[in-house]
């Protein structure tokens, strides 16, 4: 059996928050494939299909310019800051 190490990628990301200031961040971020917002969760189109993201869930854009959704301990162990300077 081979291994293989994930190539390093650049994301964009935003971590949605159920508040107001938060559910609005989401919304200027993916622009146009959220689905629907509802108190406690949102759904968001994929290219896997609708899913649905809960409060501080990872919302982010890929390579190709599609979005989905992330749990916050798969984000962590996958992605880290890189510094923008």
């Amino acid at each position: 059996m081979s291994k293989y190490r994930k190539k390093p990628v650049i994301i964009d990301a935003v971590q949605y928050r159920n508040t107001n200031e938060g559910i609005a961040e989401v919304l200027r971020f993916v622009e146009v494939p959220i689905v629907g917002v509802f108190p406690e969760h949102l759904t968001i189109k994929t290219l896997e299909g609708t899913m649905r993201a809960e409060p501080y869930d990872w919302i982010i854009r890929g390579v190709k310019g599609e979005y989905y959704p992330c749990k916050p301990d798969i984000f962590e162990a996958t992605y880290e800051a890189v510094d923008e300077s």
